[in-house]
């Protein structure tokens, strides 16, 4: 199938560490790196049933390293033990409204977990390739819209902060220390996998399919820039290839994106549309903490890496709906819990 066009030459046997492959790029990032027959070896912290890559038995795949990302003991001695080739670190506590009521987690994970990995990679001779997963959050609240990979970073909130901080932590490995590292900088991901309900896809779609009334926490016109989480994997694994053919990419940081501008309401809208609901959003108009417009510009990743998306918002959006629908079809218990 054409969406799945894999460079097999490039990641064939290839030591491929993954944190974070339970969690929602992980899950499809590891299912894209096994499809092209890569050796991955992934990260686990906390064993969650339901996520895909456990659901769909691809953990049985994979080399599972029991550990957090905050050790950098365990990651030192994974990359050295398993010969690790190339590393993509997705780890991260990733929810905005956690992180505003943990900061000091968020923190620990976020910052102090990216700097375990860069320096553990530092320190492991086989490492070639490091792919770090900041996010659009990094740029904080701007006025001047797109961001392009020339827009300071500047979050202000705990969540942004963070994402702000290990992009530049990256950075400093790649200048000070010559490491190669890239950094992946997308939207908010969405698709199947996502178990965090407080997201507005995930959460829209399963009150749809409970017969209840969908729940905007903001007032519905924040501009979010969606990037469908296959899309996102598909990136990974290419930021890697290019980065081994063209060492100068090292340090470079790359926004991935749909680029087009989509407020709550619209989103909601669209996946009312395709499960064909007549329900009505109840906008509850109580969000703080938040930036209130975002979309980026990847012009730099069409540009210098010939990158563009697979899917269109679309077809993603339809694809998400059929796997969640199959989720709750097979989770009988999930249904009934509130």
């Amino acid at each position: 199938m054409e969406k799945m066009e894999l460079n097999r030459a490039f990641w064939l046997d290839r030591p491929t560490f993954v944190t974070g492959g339970t969690g929602l790029v992980g899950s499809w990032l590891v299912k894209r790196l096994l499809t092209a027959g890569a050796d991955v070896v992934c990260l686990v912290r906390d064993w969650v049933p339901q996520s895909e890559l456990v659901r769909s038995n691809l953990i049985e795949k994979v080399k599972v390293v029991r550990g957090d990302i905050r050790d950098r003991e365990t990651i030192e001695r994974t990359l050295g033990e398993y010969e690790i080739d190339t590393v993509v670190h997705l780890a991260a506590q990733t929810i905005v409204t956690i992180a505003n009521r943990n900061p000091i987690s968020t923190f620990e994970t976020n910052i102090t977990g990216t700097w375990n990995i860069l320096e553990s990679s530092r320190r492991s001779p086989k490492v070639r390739q490091v792919v770090i997963a900041s996010s659009d959050k990094a740029y904080g609240d701007q006025t001047t819209l797109p961001y392009d990979e020339n827009t300071p970073l500047q979050g202000q909130h705990p969540y942004d902060v963070s994402k702000s901080c290990a992009d530049l932590i990256a950075q400093t490995y790649a200048t000070s220390y010559n490491l190669p590292v890239v950094i992946t900088r997308c939207g908010n991901f969405y698709g199947g996998g996502d178990l965090n309900w407080n997201r507005i896809i995930p959460g829209t779609i399963r009150s749809v399919l409970r017969g209840q009334r969908p729940v905007i926490r903001s007032d519905g016109s924040f501009i979010r820039d969606y990037f469908y989480v296959e899309d996102g994997a598909a990136a990974c694994m290419l930021l890697a290839e290019k980065l081994a053919a063209n060492p100068e990419l090292r340090g470079q940081a790359f926004n991935f994106s749909n680029e087009i501008q989509v407020t709550v309401s619209q989103i909601v809208e669209k996946i009312l549309n395709i499960m064909e609901s007549d329900l009505k959003p109840d906008i509850l108009n109580e969000v703080s903490n938040e930036i209130k417009h975002q979309y980026l510009s990847a012009e730099k990743a069409h540009q210098l890496l010939g990158w563009a998306p697979l899917f269109t918002l679309e077809e993603a959006l339809v694809l998400t709906v059929a796997w969640y629908r199959n989720f709750f079809t097979h989770n009988h218990d999930l249904e009934s819990e509130e």
